[in-house]
């Protein structure tokens, strides 16, 4: 037993070492905030190859970082370094990496500070959250995908329809500002914002009961907080694109969103977006199945001064929730699709001219589509998943033919659908590599037989979503998810060759496979739902290192370095379909940094 001398000698120790901890971790603090430089327009678009300042790294949506030290053949050698509990429901969200310093965004709108290199708490923010918020704006505004930062300010949009500036070296409000009432036009923000030229861009999902003026891209100045402009993405009467509602009255128009994040031009000027479906999905609800009810499922150039609509794309008339939000890839790169695999070719085309374009995947239907970027030109597609919803696209014009077998022209119609709203392509980002000229891509072999109804008591949709299969009332869809005939495994990674359209590999497993991220040392990183975390070799898509992490690796990876060293990072969390029963992993939510042994 100690004596009562003992244990106050102890105390003391105890005391001092935690006072010396006190005093190790201010200083760190301290060196960390007294030197911030300020993060400017010119370094978010030239950033160091140290830093990751935005959702994919870089405006043009690349998810590439230029660090090499982790390379093809050290990493083998690759150890954790780290790993930090994250927010309970936490899952898909991308770490800012910068001075040392990572902000880590997470779910109901909590923000924390970390040392990047140990893992060790700064700050940490959370937002009061209003007893009614999620019945109005939907359970997926608690995500929080992503973050921004500029001059000294971490920048987010909230789930209660604001966008708001941090301190980032404290974590205190600097400003706020209401883009929305989410009593009144209420909206979901999964998805934060960007900084361009000093503009916080920022899109958002729009509630069916949020009316048409939820459905907005909205500018904000990034220093103050003010609202620039706002972009409404469903035409009111008199506007341009007002036709092709038919005669549903305004109030009536519905959910077209944009609710991933933005790429950016600063050449152009041009803010590169895309929208999701409309509320109902199937057609026949809304006026007619004709009508090409715009701006949904669309890729819009955006004047970053005004918000005016420079050009846009549709891809789809939607009818079956297969959103097109998804990230678009700016790159300059020859142009010439191989004729023996690209389905879809402008025959105006000059093989081998250097272009500026637009391209990747931008939907659910895993279409790779290349377009122009000044004009919105269409050049070429190709599907890379098994789909039977684009029949046909004209090569001249663009123009999209949807199969009309699938079609639904009435309620309880029932047809089946390849794939479905799971993708294909979800929310899951792909990457780009300028070594390879490639972009790589994680993908989902689904199908379903899917019901048009707003009966969702019916013996036939009761069928279709039992054991939680789902139903999506607010499209007035339900559906029995399955895998592709012909596949056992519901996870792919395709690497596709951004000059030709060609695959250059393709690597399959049975879990579905996550977000990826391409790095300078020839690897490319990323993740499955059942916690596999792996780098390929981005020529041959060979796995060179693997690890379970327990979870589904929900996460946006990223790499950065500090003093000279990379690390990547991931975090886990959500989960996935149920379309591989036997695959059973946890739902910890954890980020994990790691690096080669010192």
């Amino acid at each position: 037993m100690l004596s009562q001398l003992d244990l106050d000698f102890k105390r003391v120790i105890l005391t001092g070492a935690l006072f010396t901890a006190s005093i190790f971790n201010s200083l760190t603090l301290s060196a960390q905030t007294e030197n911030f430089p300020s993060v400017t327009d010119e370094m978010l678009q030239n950033p160091s190859d140290d830093d990751w300042l935005m959702w994919r790294r870089t405006l043009d949506s690349w998810g590439y970082s230029p660090l090499e030290q982790i390379s093809k053949t050290n990493v083998e050698d690759l150890r954790l370094v780290w790993t930090r509990d994250l927010a309970t429901g936490t899952g898909e969200v991308t770490p800012l990496a910068y001075n040392g310093m990572l902000f880590v965004p997470q779910a109901n709108d909590v923000i924390e500070a970390l040392d990047a290199e140990t893992g060790d708490f700064i700050w940490q923010y959370r937002r009061d959250i209003p007893e009614d918020l999620y019945d109005l704006v939907g359970g997926n505004a608690r995500n929080n995908r992503n973050l921004a930062i500029y001059e000294d300010k971490i920048i987010n949009t909230s789930d209660d329809n604001y966008i708001f500036a941090l301190n980032a070296l404290t974590g205190e409000e600097v400003w706020e500002t209401q883009i929305l009432d989410y009593q009144v036009n209420s909206a979901t923000h999964s998805s934060g914002p960007i900084i361009a030229d000093g503009l916080a861009i920022s899109g958002r999902s729009c509630r069916p009961w949020g009316g048409p003026n939820a459905c907005i891209i909205a500018a904000h100045n990034a220093s103050t907080g003010e609202e620039v402009w706002r972009r409404r993405l469903i035409p009111a009467p008199g506007e341009p694109g007002d036709e092709t509602w038919g005669d549903v009255p305004f109030e009536s128009r519905h959910h077209v969103g944009s609710w991933m994040v933005p790429s950016y031009d600063p050449e152009l000027g041009l803010i590169i977006m895309g929208t999701s479906v409309t509320s109902p999905a199937p057609k026949f609800y809304l006026g007619g199945t004709d009508n090409k009810h715009l701006y949904h499922n669309s890729t819009l150039a955006l004047e970053i001064e005004t918000g005016e609509i420079r050009w846009y794309y549709q891809h789809m008339n939607d009818h079956w929730d297969l959103d097109h939000p998804f990230e678009r890839l700016l790159v300059e790169t020859e142009v010439t699709p191989d004729p023996d695999e690209v389905t879809w070719i402008n025959p105006n085309l000059n093989p081998g001219e250097t272009r500026k374009v637009i391209t990747g995947i931008p939907g659910k239907t895993g279409i790779v589509y290349t377009l122009d970027r000044a004009t919105g030109e269409f050049l070429w597609a190709t599907p890379t998943i098994e789909q039977n919803v684009v029949i046909d696209i004209d090569g001249s014009t663009g123009a999209v033919t949807e199969n009309p077998e699938i079609i639904f022209r009435e309620s309880e119609q029932m047809v089946f659908v390849c794939p479905t709203w799971l993708g294909g392509k979800d929310w899951e980002a792909g990457a780009y590599s300028p070594l390879t000229n490639t972009m790589y891509y994680p993908l989902r072999n689904t199908c379903a037989n899917m019901l048009a109804t707003g009966n969702f008591e019916s013996d036939t949709a009761r069928a279709l979503t039992e054991g939680g299969q789902g139903g999506l009332a607010i499209y007035q869809l339900a559906a029995r998810h399955q895998l592709t005939p012909g596949t056992e495994n519901l996870g792919t990674v395709r690497a596709v060759s951004a000059e030709t359209g060609r695959t250059e590999w393709l690597y399959e497993t049975r879990a579905g496979t996550m977000s990826l991220v391409a790095t300078g040392g020839g690897l490319i990183f990323g993740g499955d739902a059942n916690g596999r975390f792996r780098a390929f070799d981005h020529e041959t898509g060979e796995v060179l290192w693997e690890i379970n992490l327990g979870s589904s690796v929900s996460g946006y990876p990223i790499s950065f370095a500090v003093d000279g060293k990379q690390y990547i990072a991931v975090n886990t969390g959500g989960g996935q379909p149920n379309l591989t029963p036997e695959l059973r992993p946890s739902r910890g939510t954890n980020l994990y940094v790691f690096a080669l042994p010192d």
